[in-house]
């Protein structure tokens, strides 16, 4: 049994979930996500709780039990509290703006970089920091890797876009591995 796929999901005050022709539809203050659900698996829905458990013993629904009760209590917490992530971008020289839906940034090449963001992700810029927020998990960590990708942290001077609390194995330089 999936220790993770047989522990109930929580349903705070305001969040409503309905099963609708093989789609779960999750409902709460902060807007309104889907996730597929899967044949092989049983949900049972009330108030205070949805339960999966599986129909039958196969390898499929043994593998579909705790991945779709994560992606659901991700849509339950997204509709309630919502979910961010914060960039420190590092350098001399560097900058990070927020205008309207476009993310500025300037990393040392010729040209400052625009990253349009998606529908239902929000973005503010404090400094060097850049704080992207939204209600789908997946869509929120997607974009702050996309920009991640566009100068990762390099392990001699630590320059380059980092997530908050990120640990960067720095290196020597040329002249520090001699004695």
């Amino acid at each position: 049994m999936s220790r993770i796929g047989k522990q109930p999901v929580a349903l705070p005050k305001g969040v409503e979930v309905k099963l609708v022709d093989g789609i779960l539809n999750v409902k709460g203050p902060k807007g309104a996500l889907t996730t597929p659900a899967a044949d092989c698996l049983e949900y049972a829905i009330n108030d205070t709780e949805v339960t999966i458990s599986r129909k039958e013993e196969t390898r499929l629904s043994r593998a579909q039990h705790g991945l779709r009760r994560t992606l659901l209590a991700n849509c339950v917490a997204g509709v309630d509290k919502g979910f961010s992530r914060t960039l420190e971008v590092i350098g001399v020289g560097y900058k990070v703006a927020v205008k309207g839906n476009t993310v500025e940034l300037a990393l040392g090449f010729s040209h400052p970089v625009l990253v349009d963001l998606p529908m239902g992700i929000e973005a503010k810029a404090e400094g060097q920091k850049l704080t992207l927020s939204g209600i789908d998990k997946e869509q929120v960590g997607e974009i702050a890797a996309r920009i991640r990708r566009l100068r990762k942290p390099e392990p001699y001077k630590g320059k380059g876009i980092r997530y908050e609390n990120e640990q960067v194995r720095r290196k020597v330089g040329k002249s520090g591995g001699k004695k």
